[in-house]
C-alpha cells in the first residue's frame, strides 16, 4: 500500500575483521594458505618456546659464572693489594659548593706521597676530597709493586656487573631468536617468490594465446 512505512531490514552481517594474531591466522582453515605460511607458524612458535626455555637458563649460567668471576677477582684484590697512609703533596681543589652533596661525592685528583711495601718512599695521584691540604693525610690503595691501584670489588660492585652479564646473556638468547625468525620469514619469502614465478611461466602462456 502506498505510504506504507517499509520494514526495518535486519543489519548487515559486520565485515569479518583480520585476526589480529598473524600466528594463529597462519594456522587457521584458509584456502589461500600456502604451505610456507604453515611452516612460518611452526617455526615461530619452535622460536618462541626455545627462548622462553634458553633465555633464563643463559641468564643463570652467564650470572652465575659472572658472580664468581668477580668474588675470585675482589679475593685476588683483597690479598695483592694494600691500605696505607699517603700525604698530600698540595693543596686539593676547592669546590665551587662546599657542604653539598655533590661536593661530598666529588673526587680530585691530587699528587701524594707514600711509603711503598718494599719501604721505598714514591708519589702518585690519588682521587681526595675536595678543600684539603698540603700535609693532610688520607687512605690510598697500592699494590705489591707499590702502585696506586684501585679499592677492591666490593660486594655492590660484584653484584651490579654480575646483573650486567645476566641481562646481557638474556639479551643475546633474545636477539638470536629474533633474528632466526626474520632469517626463516626471508627464506620462506623468497621461496614463496620463486613458486609465484613458476607458476606465472606457467600460466603466462595460456593467457596471452586466450587475448
Amino acid at each position: 500500500m502506498a505510504g506504507d512505512i517499509p520494514r526495518a531490514q535486519p543489519s548487515p552481517a559486520p565485515a569479518p575483521r583480520h585476526h589480529p594474531y598473524l600466528l594463529l591466522w597462519r594456522w587457521r582453515r584458509n584456502p589461500l594458505r600456502r604451505r610456507t605460511d604453515r611452516m612460518q607458524a611452526w617455526i615461530a612458535l619452535g622460536l618462541l618456546l626455545a627462548v622462553l626455555a634458553a633465555a633464563p637458563a643463559a641468564m643463570f649460567t652467564a650470572g652465575d659464572a659472572a658472580y664468581r668471576h668477580y668474588r675470585d677477582t675482589a679475593a685476588h684484590q683483597e690479598r695483592t693489594r694494600d691500605h696505607v697512609p699517603a700525604v698530600l703533596v698540595h693543596d686539593a681543589p676547592r669546590h665551587p659548593e662546599p657542604g653539598s652533596d655533590e661536593a661530598r661525592k666529588t673526587r680530585y685528583p691530587v699528587e701524594v706521597r707514600f711509603t711503598a711495601p718494599d719501604g721505598a718512599t714514591r708519589t702518585g695521584k690519588a682521587d681526595v676530597e675536595p678543600g684539603l691540604r698540603a700535609e693532610n693525610t688520607v687512605l690510598v690503595w697500592v699494590d705489591r709493586s707499590g702502585t696506586l691501584t684501585e679499592a677492591p670489588l666490593d660486594a655492590g660492585q660484584i653484584r651490579s656487573r654480575t646483573m650486567g652479564w645476566a641481562i646481557l646473556a638474556f639479551l643475546a638468547v633474545t636477539l638470536t631468536g629474533l633474528a632466526a625468525h626474520a632469517a626463516t620469514g626471508l627464506l620462506l619469502h623468497r621461496r614463496n617468490l620463486a613458486d609465484w614465478d613458476r607458476a606465472w611461466a606457467a600460466t603466462s602462456p595460456r593467457w596471452s594465446r586466450s587475448s
